[in-house]
């Protein structure tokens, strides 16, 4: 079983939406603490959801959407609303161009229920990287919130880093932990404990809040830092004197300031991963089927999963990305 905040990152929704679905009855938990009232999902719910989050993007209000699903509308038949709200999309604005892509990525994943495609899981340790880094906030986990800020915080990154004279020595590398707490005296907490977060997030969850702090990062290598005269030491103190950290891990800086942040990035004990293959706004059939052999094989999650972007040629549809998942025994 998962917690609500795991069904929540596996579903690409929020928390705030699950407990929701939950007042109206559209989406039980599978099972709810009777003590601390915490919500537990089964990763066969996910199906049901898929088919809510379908059902609403195209137009459908949540009242409708629980009738609907009460007659057990068949996959062609929601293909065909699928199909009729696609065409409706390309006629709209730039904007809505993502959203479509989530409607597909839905839909594929809908499709692929009772036949989980042989993706290949291995578990494995990941070794401790070196990153240069910059980092963002997005509104939420999804694709269409991740998207439109790790993509700009790439280009740039790059930029500084020809800027700055430092080569890459590997993929870029991705990874992702809750946006902190809200100050005090903001609006008290919400099922707190419901929130999940990565062991090594070093940061606060911060609930009915679902941002996400967002680092992109390039694997480089100390010879190219001290061939670009960036020499990094072996502390976490920056060139202002101030020790410095991102997540809990060492955060160093070349002297002359570099414009971005270098991250000694600590390898995983036991991550479950998988490549993706194809562009990152496709990655939820992809994250779903993890989450299935995660939880039938007698794992949970234990954080956000990072991204190696093993190939990024022009053409998205080439890219291939390694999803790597903290795992721990159940």
């Amino acid at each position: 079983m998962f917690t609500i905040g795991d069904f929540a990152r596996y579903g690409r929704v929020s928390a705030r939406m699950l407990r929701h679905y939950d007042a109206l009855g559209l989406l039980r938990p599978a099972r709810t603490d009777p003590d601390s009232g915490y919500r537990y999902y089964e990763a066969t719910q996910l199906a049901r959801l898929n088919r809510i989050i379908a059902l609403k993007d195209l137009g459908f209000s949540l009242q409708q959407v629980g009738a609907i699903l009460a007659e057990e509308v068949s996959v062609p038949e929601l293909r065909g609303m699928l199909r009729l709200r696609r065409a409706e999309l390309e006629a709209a604005l730039t904007a809505a161009g993502a959203r479509l892509a989530q409607v597909e990525a839905r839909l594929r994943t809908i499709e692929s229920e009772g036949r989980m495609s042989a993706d290949d899981v291995v578990v494995k340790r990941t070794g401790t990287v070196l990153l240069a880094e910059l980092t963002g906030i997005a509104a939420g986990y999804g694709p269409e919130d991740i998207g439109p800020v790790i993509q700009p915080l790439y280009t740039e990154l790059c930029r500084r880093l020809e800027t700055a004279g430092v080569t890459s020595a590997g993929p870029g590398l991705a990874y992702y932990e809750d946006a902190p707490a809200p100050a005090a005296g903001s609006e008290p907490p919400t099922e707190a404990d419901e929130r999940s977060a990565g062991p090594d997030s070093g940061t606060t969850a911060a609930p009915g809040n679902e941002a996400i702090v967002v680092h992109a990062g390039m694997v480089i290598s100390r010879e190219a830092l001290d061939k670009a005269g960036l020499p990094v030491g072996d502390g976490a103190a920056t060139a202002g004197g101030r020790a410095m950290t991102a997540g809990g891990r060492a955060v160093t800086a070349g002297a002359d300031g570099p414009g971005f942040a270098i991250v000694t990035l600590p390898g995983l004990d036991c991550a479950a991963t998988v490549v993706h293959r194809g562009p990152m706004s496709r990655i939820l059939p992809t994250a779903q089927n993890l989450a299935h052999w995660i939880d039938a094989n007698g794992y949970r999650s234990a954080g956000y999963a990072r991204e190696l972007y093993l190939e990024c040629p022009p053409d998205q549809e080439k890219w291939v990305t390694e999803l790597q998942e903290p795992v721990v025994r159940a």
